[in-house]
């Protein structure tokens, strides 16, 4: 009976702690952790500490008018086929980028099914590399 009536008396409290924790819970669940997202600042923390691999799977065309310093380049519609010629290795951070985040999850569930398990998509693409004030060089 007290339980009931301490729920009664603190229903607020109580709604204010489960939407705070689901809250906090939101990109577990979306899959932020393990989904294969990583921030500009994040990358750039990969690729000087585990000498992650960057790869752009835009078309050639994009690639040209401006990438990351050092980025490979692997369109997305031939990432099965060219993604291990590119990177040889499959244990280190594979780093997968394009103009905005988009096609570049696609390329880490990609990355994922041929056996790259460190492959993440940089958040927000070369857009939010570039609004980070990174490096960018042209081809």
């Amino acid at each position: 009976m007290k339980l009931i009536e301490f729920v009664t008396a603190n229903w607020m409290l109580i709604l204010i702690a489960l939407s705070s924790g689901g809250m906090l819970a939101w990109p577990l669940i979306r899959g932020g952790a393990g989904g294969g997202t990583l921030t500009a600042q994040g990358a750039v923390q990969l690729i000087n500490r585990e000498r992650a691999v960057l790869v752009d799977v835009r078309e050639p065309e994009e690639f040209a008018t401006g990438h990351m310093i050092g980025a490979k380049n692997v369109p997305l519609n031939l990432l099965e086929e060219k993604l291990a010629g590119a990177v040889k290795n499959k244990n280190v951070p594979l780093l997968l980028v394009c103009a905005t985040g988009a096609r570049a999850q696609r390329a880490v569930a990609m990355a994922k099914k041929l056996g790259y398990e460190q492959a993440q998509a940089v958040s927000g693409g070369l857009k939010a590399w570039k609004e980070a004030n990174l490096p960018v060089e042209k081809a």
